[in-house]
């Protein structure tokens, strides 16, 4: 008790803000965000996933691949590496799906990420030409290669990151956005890259089309969102760069098509090579009729530090215990890691609501949790993250001022 720590009194009342100017470019949609960078070009291109029908999302994340690992018709994917390191500071690919508040389609975006020096952009820019454009698809033993280096990287994560693979299958039977994620990189993405090696041997020409069918669908600066972290005065030389690149882009736009899900929130259970249990529980809060309010971030905070660690694992021995909600879906989920329990874990689960009927803290004690719930909205980041979570937060919808009301509810919480 005599320690010194953080009081109440001690927090920020704003949030902290991130610069962004935002604009069109090139058909496309621009969030540029002036901060120091050491002159540093921070740069996302985010591509229409929602443009892939949904036959051809297990494929999304092997065309990834293939972007970075098949090479190009002037360069095979040794050269076209050794070009991105020499020149670059790493390009990469990501997908990004979140169900957003009060509208039936999820967020869905394709990402290639890029970083280079200013010095540099002309090259990098070349490189992303090369990539996008020029791709070389037909190496089936290359191709060959890079399938079955996914198929044995993702058995091999099975064990170590199982309560990952339960949290996007919860997530898969609630919303659109989960199912799309676990198309790509679940279970059910699991099963399908065992059946695509035996495509690769048995049918190359129909595993070619369909990954140029992928290309098609998604590269297109038309409905593209480029996002930029760099200060003003580089920026003033890079800009003209980038628009005449985006401008060598396919310009059509590539509209959403409708995903049909066939949603199953089922109770399952998963046979896996392990002595130890993941186990998972949640359902999505919103049609039970619980709105958002940002309390949730102080009770999720007490649930995972409180009872989650003493039950779950101080007395249960497992080895993590995690809650999380969802603000955008509304999916609350309990998750337990490397855990030797199952039945003993979901009774923990169910006797939640319980304990938030019956609690009754400290003033002290529900300090700490505000202030924890604070750390987290305020987690430190460097100037890239900074303009990637911008970004994220523009494609769901949520401003400074949703934000600012997300931050007065958690410090007013009782």
């Amino acid at each position: 008790a005599r320690l010194p720590s953080l009081k109440l009194a001690d927090l920020d009342r704003s949030n902290k803000t991130i610069p962004v100017a935002v604009s069109d470019l090139a058909g496309g949609t621009l969030l540029y965000h002036d901060l120091f960078t050491n002159g540093i070009l921070y740069m996302n291109l985010g591509f229409n996933l929602g443009a892939v029908p949904q036959e051809l999302l297990p494929y999304v994340p092997f065309f990834g691949r293939a972007l970075q690992e098949m090479g190009t018709t002037s360069e095979d994917y040794v050269k076209f590496s050794q070009r991105i390191d020499r020149k670059t500071g790493g390009v990469w690919n990501s997908t990004y799906l979140s169900e957003v508040r009060g509208q039936e389609a999820p967020a869905a975006r394709f990402f290639v990420s890029s970083k280079a020096t200013v010095a540099q952009v002309p090259d990098l820019l070349d490189i992303l030409h090369d990539m996008l454009l020029t791709i070389k698809l037909d190496d089936r033993e290359r191709f060959r290669q890079i399938v079955l280096k996914s198929k044995a990287r993702r058995e091999a994560s099975l064990v170590p990151s199982g309560h990952a693979y339960v949290r996007d299958r919860l997530r898969a039977g609630l919303t659109t956005a989960g199912w799309a994620e676990e198309q790509m990189d679940g279970i059910e993405g699991l099963f399908f890259v065992r059946r695509l090696a035996e495509q690769v041997e048995q049918d190359w020409p129909a595993v070619m089309a369909k990954l140029d069918a992928v290309r098609q669908a998604l590269v297109s600066r038309g409905g593209m969102i480029v996002n930029v972290t760099l200060d003003a005065e580089n920026w003033a030389t890079v800009e003209p760069q980038v628009a005449a690149f985006l401008q060598s882009l396919p310009a059509a736009a590539n509209g959403s098509v409708a995903w049909t899900p066939a949603l199953s929130a089922e109770n399952e259970g998963l046979a896996i090579p392990a002595q130890v249990n993941y186990v998972g529980k949640g359902a999505s809060l919103y049609p039970l009729g619980y709105t958002y309010h940002g309390s949730i971030h102080v009770i999720n905070n007490f649930v995972r530090t409180g009872r989650q660690w003493d039950k779950v694992r101080a007395e249960g021995g497992a080895y993590g215990a995690f809650v999380s909600f969802g603000k955008q879906s509304g999916v609350y989920s309990f998750l337990s890691y490397r855990d030797p329990n199952l039945e003993n874990t979901l009774k923990v689960y169910d006797q939640t609501a319980d304990l938030l009927r019956s609690i009754d803290l400290s003033d002290d004690e529900l300090a700490k949790n505000i202030i924890g719930a604070i750390g987290d909205v305020d987690s430190y980041q460097l100037p890239d993250a900074k303009g990637y979570t911008y970004m994220v937060r523009y494609l769901v919808g949520e401003t400074d001022d949703s934000r600012q009301q997300m931050r007065d509810e958690i410090r007013s919480t009782t």
